[in-house]
């Protein structure tokens, strides 16, 4: 059995525990975060070791992996020290705040042989993988321009804010819902090389951004617009969705299902108009369902990857950290115009 450790048990870090004690490669040895009455309460109904220190929790416990859940900002130093331990790290997303820190913590995982995956769970979505495919094998034709957006309810009015709404800890609405749709365009379409246009957009928030716009360029003259918003009370919860424009068609793909639209007769069961493939067709069984297959198909994932000892890994640090830097250049590029 994996012995796995948790750090961070908010409610991302909760949702993960329930995903990760219901795998039948792993148990969750031991927990650690701030609030004593979690872990009292993890201590008493589920029985792993609980700790205020994760390195504490590191050095004491036999552990072959840990899932950092923490706000961002700590990150870099948590990750850091449990691959210095020789342990394999699964952190949510963002990856670093601080693009030094991305570039360390890569070369650390290079070092140690280690296993690195970073919670970007949309990757692991049905109608976004059969997207990914399609373009790959150009059922719309070369693409020329696509839109990726993203838009829900967090932010609704000027107070009452959590830390991802706070700069220096989670780093706004860019880092914590644009970072989802700029992974998206990475592994759909390609990865950015510049941007322009870039807006950061406060609603509510005073120090941190509440929408992002801005225009992506990629190789081969590829365009495409990126737009969220997370004060938008429309939405029950986060929204997604990616759109891709080709020479003989388009696609538009969100959580619940893939729509092809082609110019002229396509492969196998496509056919000149509309497609369209729901997300129950396209989406493997998992072995344990919380808030969605997708949860859980990225920790199996980061499981199978351990046991087979490839440290290779479509949601690697490599791959967050690319995700970074785009952030980062929408960030400068948005002050440039201030």
């Amino acid at each position: 059995m994996i012995k796995a450790g948790l750090i961070g048990l908010g409610k991302m870090g909760l949702s993960h525990y329930s995903i990760i004690n219901a795998h039948p490669d792993v148990t969750v040895s031991a927990v650690c975060d701030t609030s004593g009455f979690v872990l009292s309460a993890i201590e008493q109904y589920a029985g792993a070791r609980p700790y205020k220190d994760y390195k504490s929790m590191i050095e004491r416990e036999d552990l072959d992996c840990v899932v950092v859940s923490t706000p961002t900002s700590t990150h870099a130093e948590i990750v850091q020290f449990a691959m210095e331990q020789g342990l394999h790290v699964f952190v949510e997303k963002p990856f670093c705040l601080d693009l030094e820190d991305g570039r360390r913590l890569i070369e650390c995982a290079r070092n140690n042989n280690r296993v690195n995956q970073v919670g970007y769970h949309f990757r692991f979505v049905g109608a976004f993988a059969k997207m990914q495919e399609l373009l790959a094998e150009e059922i719309i034709g070369p693409v020329y321009h696509f839109t990726a957006e993203a838009y829900g309810p967090v932010v609704l009015r000027p107070k009452g804010m959590t830390w991802r709404a706070q700069k220096a800890e989670g780093g706004g609405c860019l880092h914590d819902y644009a970072s989802h749709a700029v992974n998206l365009i990475q592994y759909l379409i390609g990865r950015p090389v510049r941007v322009g246009g870039s807006v950061l957009k406060s609603i509510y928030s005073k120090t941190v951004e509440d929408a992002v716009y801005a225009t992506l360029f990629l190789k081969n003259e590829v365009t495409g617009q990126l737009s969220v918003n997370w004060s938008d009370e429309a939405y029950r919860k986060m929204s997604t969705q990616v759109t891709a424009y080709g020479t003989r068609g388009k696609i538009i793909s969100d959580r619940q299902e893939c729509k092809i639209y082609l110019r002229e007769e396509g492969r196998g069961s496509l056919q000149k108009g509309w497609n369209i493939l729901y997300t129950t067709e396209l989406t493997r069984p998992v072995y344990f369902y919380l808030r969605g297959e997708e949860y859980s198909a990225q920790i199996d994932y980061f499981v199978q990857k351990i046991k087979s000892g490839d440290i290779q890994n479509i949601n690697s640090f490599e791959e967050a950290f690319q995700t970074d830097q785009v952030l980062e250049w929408i960030i400068q590029d948005a002050e440039q115009r201030r």
